[in-house]
């Protein structure tokens, strides 16, 4: 008897999981005939790395290791490009990093690797030649797709950076060496006005060096990540050699001169008929600039 009852109680249940089964949706029909205005694509910056390893060793850590990248440009003739991720997947390849107050750059970026080993073999570490030039072939390419992306993403040029520029305190990449100038003569990138430059050099050449709370102010500006205590510590040196990699390769040794002083002011665009406003807070020590 009991089987039997259980059997009749157990029925109605099996029966309605049974229906609700057969007469849930088999199909999600969606009406994409729409398309929003309000929208932009979600990469917002491009970064530039060296792998620091000849082509097979990059391909391989990049394509099987903890890292990654979108993009591999090669070294050989002619480079070659590897696609490594598809532009909308989050590639492994920036870290922790900061720019212009976003961090964790890796959501919101395409990675581009650059096969290059920076170093002259048998180069001293305190010889400042000894960065290993960049082939032309190699940065064609590297513009073209760069201009690709940036085109594509509508990525603004201040938004074109190296993976030194967002992680100063750990990398170096792509390096002094690297042509930072001709892409932004190419519309990739930001740039100065020699002229202003050399106007500012001439203001500071009359002053004394500006504080280091000064330096760490315009960088930030720039968009580094960079202490504001006015004190010259480790971060804030890793912060100005990254500037001056990028913006003063020919001496990047992340010490707070008047030329760096004058080029970050004329990558801010400040106008040196208005020296006040630009060198406003700089107030430092007592001596002159060193002139570099």
């Amino acid at each position: 008897m009991m089987p039997r009852l259980l059997a009749r109680l157990l029925a109605p249940v099996a029966i309605t999981g049974l229906v609700a089964c057969a007469t849930g949706p088999t199909s999600l029909e969606i009406d994409r005939s729409i398309t929003a205005t309000g929208q932009n694509s979600r990469v917002e910056f491009i970064v530039l790395h060296y792998t620091d390893s000849a082509t097979p060793r990059s391909l391989q850590l990049l394509s099987r290791g903890e890292v990654s990248a979108h993009y591999l440009v090669t070294d050989g003739n002619p480079p070659r490009v590897y696609q490594l991720v598809d532009e909308n997947r989050r590639a492994w390849h920036a870290g922790v990093s900061q720019w212009r107050g976003r961090t964790w750059l890796n959501a919101s970026s395409i990675g581009i690797e650059i096969v290059h080993e920076p170093f002259r073999p048998g180069a001293a570490s305190n010889d400042p030649g000894r960065w290993k030039p960049y082939p032309a072939a190699q940065i064609d390419t590297v513009i073209q797709l760069v201009r690709d992306v940036a085109q594509r993403h509508e990525v603004k040029p201040e938004n074109i950076v190296g993976h030194s520029d967002v992680a100063p305190q750990r990398k170096q990449d792509p390096g002094p060496a690297f042509p930072w100038q001709r892409l932004a003569a190419e519309g990739l990138g930001r740039w100065y006005d020699p002229s202003a430059v050399a106007a500012w050099r001439a203001q500071l050449a009359l002053r004394p060096l500006p504080a280091i709370a000064w330096y760490q102010a315009r960088l930030a500006e720039v968009g580094y990540e960079v202490p504001q205590h006015g004190v010259l510590d480790t971060a804030t040196r890793a912060a100005l050699r990254a500037f001056q990699m990028h913006w003063r390769p020919e001496l990047a040794e992340g010490d707070p001169d008047a030329g760096t002083a004058a080029v970050l002011l004329g990558v801010l665009g400040a106008d040196p008929a208005r020296p006040d406003e630009g060198l406003r807070e700089a107030a430092g020590p007592t001596e002159k600039p060193a002139q570099r």
